[in-house]
């Protein structure tokens, strides 16, 4: 086979592999809006909030198309979230014939444990961060502001916070695949342990909400993970030197 030809080949199969994915997140998709519905998914999403806001007070939709366009959204954010370990699974059939053993050995648990670990953070963020900061915050409030959140306003924050404590549950990985590529070492990750730790802080003082809550459940688990990373990093890193030697 030629070069030529060898190219053509790589580019039908990626075709065909993004066509796969498409169609995943396309049945998923057309599934939550059957069961158990756009509105539904919404009503959980907004579960932490609406349990933090005073007695028979509701969430609110400026735009006229807003109570529609907002669920559907959401719906569809989910449908990906949900049907990427298939496309990951996909990506990793692209890419594993052209790795070698060791790396393949390498590359799959990554994929696996980083899927796992954003989600765990997205969990971690609805279900413990979400409803300490939105009860803080209502206490917080003077009692003459009667508190109405914009539906809208609030998926937008959700989904920045839900991206933000998904990434930051994927430290260990980013530490182990930097400590794997031989891009830095373990005593240079410990030496500059302090600088992540203020990096953590500036970090979570810039993404969340300005209470100190809700920026030292971003931070602590950063500071947490960032050690967690740096063990397993030296479990990997005496590997590789096996491997290398």
């Amino acid at each position: 086979m030629s070069q030529q030809e060898n190219f053509v080949s790589h580019l039908v199969e990626l075709r065909d592999r993004l066509i796969r994915a498409v169609i995943a997140f396309a049945v998923v998709f057309i599934g939550l809006m059957i069961y158990p519905s756009p509105a539904v998914i919404f009503d959980l999403l907004a579960q932490p909030i609406q349990s933090a806001l005073p007695e028979g007070t509701k969430m609110i939709a400026t735009g006229v198309i807003t109570p529609f366009m907002v669920p559907i959204k959401l719906t569809a954010m989910v449908a990906f979230v949900l049907s990427l370990p298939f496309t990951l699974y996909q990506a990793w059939s692209f890419i594993a014939p052209g790795l070698y053993q060791h790396e393949k050995k390498m590359a799959l648990p990554i994929i696996f444990s980083s899927t796992v670990l954003f989600l765990i953070g997205i969990a971690f963020c609805h279900f413990i961060v979400f409803g300490q900061v939105f009860a803080f915050i209502n206490d917080f409030a003077p009692e003459s502001i009667t508190p109405a959140p914009d539906i809208e306003a609030y998926m937008s924050f959700v989904l920045t916070m839900f991206l933000a404590f998904g990434m930051t549950f994927e430290v260990p990985i980013i530490v182990v695949v930097l400590v794997y590529l031989g891009v830095i070492s373990i005593e240079k990750l410990v030496e500059i342990r302090g600088y992540v730790i203020v990096a953590a802080f500036v970090i979570a003082a810039i993404v969340t909400p300005p209470d100190v809550m809700s920026q030292l459940f971003l931070a602590i688990p950063i500071c947490i993970l960032y050690e967690v990373g740096i063990l397993f990093a030296k479990l990997i890193g005496k590997q590789r030197q096996q491997i290398l030697e």
